[in-house]
């Protein structure tokens, strides 16, 4: 099995996706599946919205990663703390399979607050694993599998984990998902990370020095203001989406296989093909394209919304969304693999995770104040203004990044 699980083969790539599917699904399934089990229940309005709070853990990568990085073993550091954070979600899993929604609901909020802190955790040494052992020419695609992994656990966790409730009841989800979890630790036990005797371990830096460490990379600190708002803008346009469709006269159900199925299927496909382009391309021409694609599916679907234009073409625009997500996506996770710098992928992953998940919490945020004031036109607008200042500080600074595109072939540890 290890000889298939070479670097850099789709042996090691298709883990890796497995992992972020098996790590993303519980997060996914409580926070965006959940809920409507929870409404069905009784749950108010407010509860389910304060249920959400669970996913704060997110926000905390940047200090989780610093015990991964700062303890290390001589061999197989990273996949350690993998196996061990993924098994412990794996056991939390089948604790909640046993609780149903009789249990006290702030015993079932601490329950899913505990899983989404292991998942978070967990994410680190997984990607931190997969940077280590990764070839550089291989991180792109790295990155497009992680963004195609997502859209699919958002099609399974949202969609699909509901049918498997409604079917089986309340335990089967989080067995299929605890079963999931432990598949991917069969394999990843059998990976080899490699011994680091005769490497030497980096001492251990103050948390500043660690971060300002980070920052001092050519174009470091440019990409830290796309993780902020390059994908955040698409991203809430997204999380809108689907109360745009449904307040332009479509069908539940309608809306569910649209932005749902559809747009998570569309995104993934647009993820693997970006790969391919960022290939070509190298990540110096690859960013300022996506993010103008992104600026004009953004500005398309303003005009769709405008012109109050058939569902059809509503459709048509929400699906171009999707595209510009998947390859901005891909865009964003392959970066920041390269970025990190060698004997410290963890503390640098988990510093660029947490700048993006901020990001993506502060601009619904933001985009909900819009909505209120100017309706979806204003919300819109204010998305299309924000993704034109990210594309134009690209444009003005794009050399700057040119090390982050020859980082693709640097050595690994």
């Amino acid at each position: 099995m290890n000889r298939r699980l070479e670097p850099g083969g789709w042996g090691r790539q298709l883990l890796f996706g497995w992992l972020h599917v098996a790590l993303a699904l519980p997060s996914i399934y409580l926070l965006l599946g959940l809920p409507l089990v929870m409404r069905e229940q009784g749950w108010s309005g407010t509860e389910i919205g304060l249920f959400q709070l669970a996913g704060l853990p997110a926000l905390g990568k940047v200090l989780l990663a610093l015990p991964v990085q700062r303890y290390r073993a001589a061999s197989g550091h990273y996949r350690a703390w993998a196996m061990g954070l993924c098994l412990l979600l794996a056991l939390l899993l089948v604790l909640i399979s046993q609780q149903g929604m009789a249990a006290p609901r702030l015993w079932l909020f601490g329950l899913a607050l505990t899983a989404s802190l292991l998942a978070t955790w967990a994410d680190i040494p997984v990607n931190a694993l997969a940077i280590k052992l990764l070839p550089g020419a291989q991180q792109v695609r790295a990155g497009s599998i992680r963004s195609a992994a997502l859209f699919l656990g958002a099609i399974v966790g949202g969609g699909v984990m509901l049918l498997v409730h409604s079917r089986w009841g309340w335990e089967a989800p989080f067995g299929l998902m605890a079963a999931v979890l432990l598949g991917a630790l069969v394999l990843l036990w059998r990976l080899d990370e490699g011994h680091e005797a005769g490497a030497e371990v980096p001492r251990a830096l103050p948390l500043l020095a660690t971060w300002s460490g980070f920052f001092r990379q050519p174009g470091a600190r440019l990409w830290s203001g796309v993780l902020l708002g390059g994908f955040p803008f698409v991203g809430a346009a997204w999380l809108y989406l689907k109360p745009l469709l449904l307040d332009r006269g479509m069908a539940m159900e309608q809306v569910a296989w649209v932005a749902g199925v559809g747009g998570g299927l569309v995104g993934a496909l647009a993820s693997l093909w970006a790969a391919r382009l960022i290939r070509r391309w190298g990540l110096g021409l690859a960013l300022p394209v996506f993010l103008g694609g992104a600026l004009l599916a953004l500005v398309g679907l303003g005009i769709a919304v405008y012109g109050q234009v058939s569902l059809p073409w509503l459709v048509l625009a929400a699906l171009c969304l999707a595209t510009a997500m998947g390859a901005v996506s891909t865009l964003v996770f392959g970066v920041m693999m390269a970025l990190a710098r060698d004997q410290r992928q963890a503390a640098d992953y988990g510093l660029q995770a947490s700048l993006f998940v901020l990001g993506r919490l502060l601009v619904p945020i933001a985009a909900g104040w819009f909505l209120d004031r100017g309706g979806y036109l204003g919300m819109l607008a204010g998305l299309s203004l924000g993704m034109l200042l990210v594309w134009l500080a690209v444009l003005a600074a794009r050399g700057s990044l040119a090390p982050a595109s020859s980082a693709e072939g640097r050595p690994q540890e």
